[in-house]
């Protein structure tokens, strides 16, 4: 430990604070001295000639020094306190400005410099307390042991001491019956001071060392000199340190304990979160219900887009650091000798992963059932409007037709009008069976949109009877006009043929009549309104082919656009999960190195986010324009969207390996080079690279590593017991990572139960229970209820109100439990 070197300067700045150290110096000085049979009475004088500082060190020591000179001459002096300060110095204390010169002249200042050394080295170096040593360690045992008392608030070594109450804590804890701590006053800090000065040189054999008067009208009282005091309370209690440290001991178990039960607490909450968000989600995506139009399925595809972009990412990455914290966890447990953690039934890391494959089978059927479901609706409003379309154009035709066909025109018509009427209604005939293709096309697509489960099918169904009804009833009456109109054609040829002398005769008259009535006839001969309107769509059909030409010239150039896109994101996800590969099973370098190397490496991942979003943007305008099919790319949006989470989830892992491997070497004091031949040796049979090895390619390695487990009944059972270390949930591999902690297990100190229990005996006074007030003296508020609330009561013959039972506890903290 190096010397203070501000002792001097701290004399020069607070005259008062010399005449403070000069008083505790000697008193520490004296409570040594005195073992030897003898005192000093002023320090610059009675170490000048090296005598009584020779002997001091022997005792404080407990080894001999080379044999004082007894002249009186002053280099005899010098010798003898040169022998002193080589024997500080052999202690590995640094000597700063101080000579034996100096001492045997008596320089006050560099007197007590040199005890100030010794005090350090041999009075407080020494002290450890949760891995802090020296004045640190000094002040938290003060902190610790004077937590519980109020009004006490020790930061430092000087003004914290100034009311005495610090003081009389110290007593009182550790001899609670010569302090009656609740009797004293924060504002009477002489009074304070003086009990404790008091007690302390009566009861503890501490000599006092400090003046009360002196420490209260000091604005900032000797550091050094409190710490001299303070530390003679923690020598003259190191009876108590057997408790102290086994205080230590449980306070570290119960730690590691605490924070292990955080880990897993937080570990069955996010997993029954992730499980719940599965159980919800599913059904949804397995719900199969077809809406009725386009618009409402092309919301639910919306619906869809929103939770792949926004709600599922997270439980990704939910997933994927539920994974990390267990296997953190259980190499935490390995290392600290605690069994592997059993999460609650049904919330295993392969039950996640069981309901996270079922989550993405019906996610992937959704999609494609959504895809479909669009199709059809496509479809069916094309059908529906092709059926509107006919029926229209059909209904049109009929219009007037019934009427037309109920006339009794024929009654008083003539032959040649009755002529005239059939060879109009064979017209009419004619006309009237080529609408029955119409007819049967409207039935057809009417047909089809019920086989579709078109929504408005009972409109359709209803339109289209109505069109049969209507054109049955015009079969009908076109049958009858024949009938009608033939019939009246024969009467009219007979009663022709008695007027036929009389037509004879007037032949020119008739000749006109009939070339009239052949003009008459020529007028049915004419373009009907459907050919009319046939002309008219034309120039529709032309615009509506101009605008489907459009529409797949723009839908190409979405395709080719995501295809640009996809063939270069694609590829670049399958090279870097191909590099972290490669990344986890090599060893380049220390673990330190590997680990900034993979934060890099998955930093320039996370920056090519970019690039999948606008995936996705382009992936919506592709949906949006309802294309289901791209012949420029292999590579689909699911695809890229399972490889980016793979990726992400891939390089998480692999930092997380690591970072439980550093775990690992430094619980187990691994070096460099033995982690490299674990990696050697591990990598031979890791044959597929896979960073696993199954229990065949295991049991080789072991085998060229020297174990006995060769295939007969002994090296079976060797090799079980074995596994079932290495593999505690029967996952069937073994990690790199259970690797090195099976081929290190031995090397590690780790506490067990007894030693856990052999502490709490030492804090219950050997007894075999412990009570809640000595735990709460012993350790720390936090830990102590910690205990208390977990330790079931002590059953024991010698049992009494209030016992605890430390055993059954203990072990529960090293064994199977719900702690």
């Amino acid at each position: 430990m190096a010397q203070e070197d501000d002792w001097d300067r701290d004399l020069l700045l607070d005259p008062a604070w010399e005449k403070q150290q000069r008083k505790t110096f000697t008193a520490w000085c004296n409570s040594h001295l005195r073992k030897a049979g003898t005192q000093i009475e002023n320090i610059d004088e009675d170490f000048r000639d090296g005598l009584k500082l020779m002997l001091l060190l022997e005792v404080i020591s407990g080894e001999r020094l080379p044999k004082p000179e007894r002249g009186k001459m002053r280099v005899h002096k010098i010798n003898n306190v040169n022998k002193a300060l080589d024997f500080i110095a052999s202690k590995g204390v640094k000597l700063v400005s101080i000579g034996a010169e100096e001492i045997v002249d008596g320089n006050a200042k560099m007197t007590l410099g040199m005890i100030w050394t010794i005090i350090l080295r041999f009075a407080i170096q020494d002290i450890s307390v949760e891995e802090t040593s020296a004045k640190e360690g000094l002040l938290l045992w003060c902190q610790r042991k004077t937590a519980p008392y109020k009004n006490v608030n020790v930061q430092n070594f000087h003004i914290s001491w100034k009311d005495g109450l610090a003081f009389n804590a110290l007593i009182h804890r550790h001899r609670p019956e010569l302090i009656e701590y609740d009797k004293l006053r924060k504002d009477d800090p002489v009074t304070n001071l003086n009990n404790a000065f008091e007690v302390a040189e009566k009861y503890l054999d501490i000599p006092k060392m400090l003046d009360a008067e002196d420490i209260v009208n000091t604005a900032r009282p000797d550091e050094k000199a409190i710490m001299t005091y303070v530390s003679s309370f923690y020598h003259a209690f190191s009876g108590a340190q057997k408790a102290e440290t086994a205080a230590n001991r449980i306070c570290k178990v119960l730690a590691v304990n605490q924070e292990n039960e955080h880990l897993m607490e937080d570990y069955e909450k996010l997993a029954s979160d992730l499980l719940e968000w599965i159980k919800r989600t599913i059904p949804w995506l397995e719900d199969r219900s077809p809406q009725k139009t386009i618009q409402e399925m092309q919301q639910k595809l919306e619906d869809f887009r929103d939770y792949r972009r926004v709600h599922k990412p997270p439980k990704v990455q939910e997933k994927c650091q539920l994974e990390i914290n267990f296997n953190t966890l259980q190499t935490k447990l390995r290392l600290s000798n605690r069994p592997a953690f059993m999460p609650s039934e049904g919330k295993m890391v392969s039950d996640i992963n069981n309901g996270w494959q079922h989550l993405e089978q019906a996610e992937k059927g959704y999609e494609e059932w959504l895809l479909n479901e669009i199709r059809r609706l496509e479809r069916l409003d094309h059908l529906a409007e092709k059926f509107r379309q006919k029926a229209s154009i059909h209904e049109a035709w009929t219009e007037g037709k019934e009427a037309m066909l109920k006339q009794k025109d024929y009654e008083t018509a003539t032959l040649s009008d009755i002529k005239a009427l059939i060879r109009k209604h064979e017209a009419f005939e004619s006309d009237l069976a080529a609408h029955q293709d119409r007819v049967e096309q409207i039935a057809a697509i009417a047909q089809e949109l019920n086989e579709l489960d078109y929504y408005d099918s009972p409109s359709v169904n209803a339109r289209c009877q109505k069109i049969c009804d209507q054109w049955d009833v015009l079969g009908s009456l076109t049958h009858s006009r024949r009938e009608a109109l033939e019939k009246t054609e024969k009467q009219l040829e007979t009663i022709d043929e008695l007027h036929l002398e009389y037509a004879k005769r007037a032949a020119p008259f008739n000749n006109w009549m009939e070339s009239a009535m052949e003009d008459l006839q020529d007028m049915f001969i004419v373009h009907t309104i459907e050919e009319i309107q046939v002309q008219q769509l034309v120039p529709k059909r032309d615009h509506a082919l101009l605008d489907e030409q459009s529409k797949q010239q723009s839908n190409e150039h979405l395709r080719r656009q995501f295809a640009s896109q996809a063939n270069i994101v694609g590829p670049w996800i399958q090279t870097k999960m191909e590099e972290i590969g490669r990344i986890s099973i090599e060893m380049n370098g220390t673990l330190e190195d590997q680990l900034n190397h993979l934060k890099q490496y998955e930093q320039s991942i996370v920056d090519y986010k970019p690039n999948i979003d606008l995936l996705e943007q382009q992936h919506q305008l592709i949906q949006e324009a309802l294309i289901f099919d791209n012949k420029h790319t292999n590579y689909t949006m699911e695809h890229i969207r399972v490889g980016w989470e793979q990726l992400l989830t891939t390089i998480a892992r692999t930092i997380n390996e690591v970072e439980n491997q550093i775990l690992t070497r430094d619980a187990k004091g691994i070096s460099q080079e033995q982690m490299q031949e674990f990696r050697a040796s591990f990598n031979h049979f890791d044959k597929d690279h896979g960073g696993t090895l199954g229990p065949e390619e295991f049991k080789a390695c072991l085998i060229s590593l020297g174990y006995d487990v060769e295939n007969d009944r002994q090296g079976d059972a060797e090799f079980n017991r074995i596994m079932s270390v290495v593999d505690p949930n029967n996952s069937g591999i073994v990690t790199f990572q259970a690797f090195i902690d099976f081929m290190s297990r031995e090397t590690t100190d780790t506490d067990t139960a007894d030693q856990v229990i052999a502490s709490f005996k030492v804090l219950a006074g050997d007894k075999n229970y412990i009570t809640a007030e000595e735990l709460r003296r012993e350790l720390p508020p936090d830990q102590a209820e910690y205990c208390i609330a977990r330790m079931a009561p002590y059953q024991g013959p010698d049992a009494v109100p209030g016992a605890l039972d430390y055993k059954s506890f203990s072990t529960a903290l090293y064994g199977e439990s719900d702690l």
